[in-house]
């Protein structure tokens, strides 16, 4: 089996803050729109590649400074989802999707059973086997992990606007959801439960995956994305939610 990924392309996966003294891990699948150096553009232009069918524009930069506030450590994917959508197992469709949302995407239509293999191997194995291995590490060096992963979402999806902007997503553990609910009552963004995404829509694989079977506190954040398009609002959104996490983990039992 060819490789997909050569040595020019890196590690699929990157670390930010790896010995961060913060309990909170932020992870982000959706980091980048990047392809991988012989996959071509995938049969898309421009405006597909640098949209939010790609990545999650917003997500990473909130996460930086997210970071840096709460010294917690981010680990990240380095490719575009529409390589492989590291919040889907190997066998959903939607991790190697043939079309997204508006768009038709050439390169991933008809894959066979070894090029969907191929791509789980280089780039969901090592995200899943990293973020295991985080995991488990600071388990054993007795560092307790609260795990939330960052996304963003458009503001309008096929033609229906969007009025939600922050959503808390959860799956059967609800704790830290409900805490940071709690926290943003009143606040300046409208702020919901498992919007615009929830458990139905398969979204919450990495938190079952890496949170539950863990029994790890764990939540999902969902940001509109008009509204960490700059430097100002991405700073304004990283201190509402570091405001949020924080005031919901000092609600919870020790």
């Amino acid at each position: 089996m060819a490789r997909l990924l050569t040595d020019a392309d890196g590690s699929p996966v990157a670390i930010e803050n790896p010995h961060g003294s913060s309990p909170v891990v932020l992870v982000c699948e959706h980091a980048s729109r990047r392809l991988p150096q012989d996959m071509g553009n995938l049969g898309l232009g421009p405006e597909a590649l640098e949209s939010h069918i790609s990545w999650d524009p917003g997500a990473l930069a909130v996460s930086l400074r997210m970071v840096e506030q709460l010294d917690a450590t981010l680990f990240y994917q380095r490719f575009s989802r529409l390589v492989y959508d590291c919040n889907r197992p190997p066998e959903a469709e939607a991790a190697m999707p043939a079309v997204s949302e508006i768009y038709d995407i050439p390169g991933n239509a008809g894959l066979s059973a070894e090029q969907r293999l191929a791509r789980t191997q280089a780039i969901y194995d090592p995200f899943r086997n990293g973020l295991a291995d985080l995991i488990a590490a600071r388990a054993a060096a007795g560092q307790p992990t609260v795990l939330v992963t960052m996304h963003s979402f458009t503001p309008v999806y096929h033609g229906k606007p969007r009025s939600v902007e922050v959503g808390i997503l959860h799956d059967t553990d609800a704790r830290l959801a409900d805490a940071m609910l709690a926290a943003a009552a009143g606040a300046a963004f409208d702020t919901r439960r498992n919007e615009p995404y929830g458990p139905i829509d398969g979204v919450t694989h990495t938190l079952i995956e890496h949170g539950l079977k863990n029994g790890l506190l764990n939540a999902m954040i969902e940001i509109r994305n008009d509204l960490v398009s700059d430097d100002v609002g991405q700073k304004v959104m990283a201190d509402y939610l570091v405001g949020l996490l924080g005031q919901g983990l000092a609600s919870l039992p020790k």
